[in-house]
């Protein structure tokens, strides 16, 4: 296999305006990443679109939108990692040599759709209310019966990734708060707050993917992409451990063994933070820290902008909100900027290699549609 890198990266600052067409957030994201890669449009030899509930063609009409048309375009539905899986295609395709240069986009209009949670017409669990706040609240209290969380620790997470938001020109819901704010926000579902939960909201992103022979060419700032994995939920057989997430697991140790590295060697971390008590069981999931040790990094500021292990410097979804699209790419934007040196007041000062997790999805029987970790290196 041959080296790959993001050369260009982009993403829209995420809103709640349902009127803005998928079209032109994707055509605005696509058009700055090329610029910042340094190539022509027509330079791209393969896209990959990842969207949800934008109907057919969304990446044709996309092209369509920017002029360049005629190329490969490939639309991919992978609920909340339909961006990532777009990413990993092209870092793929890159990767084995098929293409030279390949675009990935994420793109979702999310308000025009939905007025409340995502739930899927084919889901029993869910249309009978176990719908995702419902699912996370289990869990949330689940875990505090087995470690010992308590509700102003698993606030602390939406104060820590608020504050983070706030220095992310991008993110549209960051602000400084504190604890009893949280706290005293309108209950979701026991013991979710509404500042426990992301907003859904719309936006794009996109990344150009390249090998190695025209990063050296171009130059500009590459970013090495060392890992890009993919599973999906395994058909419980049991009872599933609510505290635990099995398939965050083994997509992280399949990443760690093409990147050649371990939880130790990930310097920061963005993860699919939907809710507070998802953050919690995603960082665990993917071996950064034991099975109930969150506690602990919340306490002592290990997960903050200044601790030793900073998770969700952007600020995460609960600062950014969640364009189920294109959340996928933009925690890779995130990555690329700290890595580049490029993150302003967030800037964290050791981070070489990064990490991005996302799943999304709900099946009866199943843990997760999908989950993606990918791995960055400066």
């Amino acid at each position: 296999m041959g080296k790959a890198y993001v050369l260009g990266i982009s993403m829209t600052k995420f809103h709640r305006d349902p009127t803005v067409r998928v079209e032109k957030m994707a055509s605005a994201a696509t058009r700055e990443a090329v610029a910042e890669a340094g190539i022509d449009l027509r330079d791209i030899q393969e896209v990959y679109c990842g969207n949800v509930y934008g109907g057919a063609g969304v990446g044709q009409k996309v092209m369509a939108e920017i002029g360049v048309t005629g190329l490969p375009v490939t639309n991919i539905e992978n609920c909340c990692s339909s961006a990532s899986n777009a990413f990993r295609e092209v870092y793929w395709a890159v990767a084995l040599g098929r293409i030279d240069i390949g675009l990935a986009v994420g793109v979702e209009n999310l308000t025009a759709v939905l007025k409340g949670p995502i739930v899927d017409e084919d889901d029993l669990e869910g249309t009978l209310g176990n719908n995702f706040p419902a699912i996370y609240a289990q869990r949330a209290r689940r875990y505090m019966w087995t470690y010992g969380l308590r509700p102003e620790q698993l606030a602390k997470i939406a104060v820590i990734n608020k504050r983070n938001g706030y220095l992310n020109e991008k993110a549209s819901y960051g602000e400084l708060i504190d604890i009893d704010t949280v706290l005293n926000s309108p209950m979701i579902a026991d013991p979710l707050h509404l500042y426990d939960s992301n907003t859904n909201s719309n936006g794009a992103a996109a990344a150009v993917i390249v090998n190695e022979k025209v990063a050296k060419r171009i130059g500009g700032k590459p970013v090495r992409i060392v890992a890009a994995s993919l599973k999906s939920g395994k058909l419980a057989e049991r009872f599933i451990d609510m505290t635990f997430e099995d398939v965050t697991w083994r997509t992280a140790q399949d990443a760690y063994e093409q990147a050649g590295c371990g939880p130790e060697d990930i310097d920061f971390a963005e993860v699919h933070d939907c809710f507070t008590i998802a953050e919690i069981l995603r960082v665990e999931g993917l071996g950064l820290c034991p099975r109930g040790g969150m506690i602990q990094w919340i306490e002592d500021g290990t997960i903050e902008l200044t601790g030793k292990k900073p998770i969700n410097p952007s600020g995460g979804l609960l600062a950014k909100g969640h364009p189920i699209g294109a959340t996928g790419i933009a925690q890779i934007y995130e990555l690329c900027k700290q890595l580049r040196g490029q993150a302003g007041k967030r800037q964290i000062p050791h981070a070489r290699t990064g990490l991005a997790m996302n799943r999304g999805g709900a099946i009866a029987g199943l843990e997760a549609n999908a989950c993606t970790v990918h791995i960055l290196q400066a």
